[in-house]
């Protein structure tokens, strides 16, 4: 299992201020920074050597601080939470809920750490730069690629991770390489803003039928242990 470390601390370089790039990544972060609750669609891609092995989709919720649920409804019915104590999969399928302490967890969804901490890109990032090579999914948005800051990584673990922001700087992609030509990308749409939600939301409760393991996590829901 390759993961990414969890909640890093970051220290950063932003494009020169006063560009049209700087004013779209302050919009960005004014935007989800002032946000308790979010919520989204997604679709997930999991490339191998730029090939596609496994396309998920379903929703997404964030609760700061540090607080976050991934209901994949497309093509199977998984559970990805972080209740802020634990982190949880749980597959309905195989009846088996997985569990491991979120301080222990390194997972992928890492650069997604800003959107349930009080965290700017400046703590993510240890320099952000505009990937003119690289296309958009859409057109108009922009492409950006950050630098992790060296902490400490598992093996196999990539440092440059690209975001695609829309002219409204909302978070419209994020791409996430690792070693061997493996490539995780997320697509987000229909952004909510201190939508009402739950607590409930944010707790995991297994059913009566279900098996608690205690162990490592996979490294995308669709793609079983």
């Amino acid at each position: 299992m390759r993961f990414f470390c969890t909640l890093i601390l970051f220290c950063v370089t932003l494009v020169p201020a006063g560009t049209a790039d700087d004013r779209l990544l302050k919009l960005f972060e004014s935007q989800y920074g002032s946000a308790q609750t979010l919520q989204a669609t997604f679709l997930e891609r999991y490339r191998d050597n730029g090939r596609i092995v496994q396309v998920e989709s379903g929703e997404a919720y964030f609760l700061r601080p540090g607080k976050m649920r991934w209901d994949y409804q497309a093509p199977e019915k998984n559970i990805f939470l972080v209740d802020g104590k634990y982190v949880w999969f749980y597959s309905p399928a195989d009846h088996t809920a997985t569990r491991m302490p979120a301080k222990q967890s390194e997972d992928w969804r890492t650069p997604l750490a800003f959107l349930t901490s009080h965290m700017k890109l400046s703590r993510l990032c240890s320099k952000i730069d505009v990937a003119p090579d690289q296309k958009p999914a859409l057109p108009g948005n922009s492409v950006y690629s950050c630098t992790r800051r060296a902490a400490p990584e598992p093996v196999g673990a990539v440092r440059a991770v690209l975001f695609e922001l829309s002219p409204q700087g909302e978070l419209s992609r994020i791409v996430i390489p690792q070693e061997g030509g493996i490539t995780l990308e997320f697509s987000f749409a229909a952004w909510r803003w201190n939508p009402a939600l739950d607590k409930s939301v944010f707790q995991f409760v297994p059913p009566g039928d279900a098996v608690i393991v205690d162990g490592l996590l996979p490294d995308t829901p669709g793609m079983r242990q």
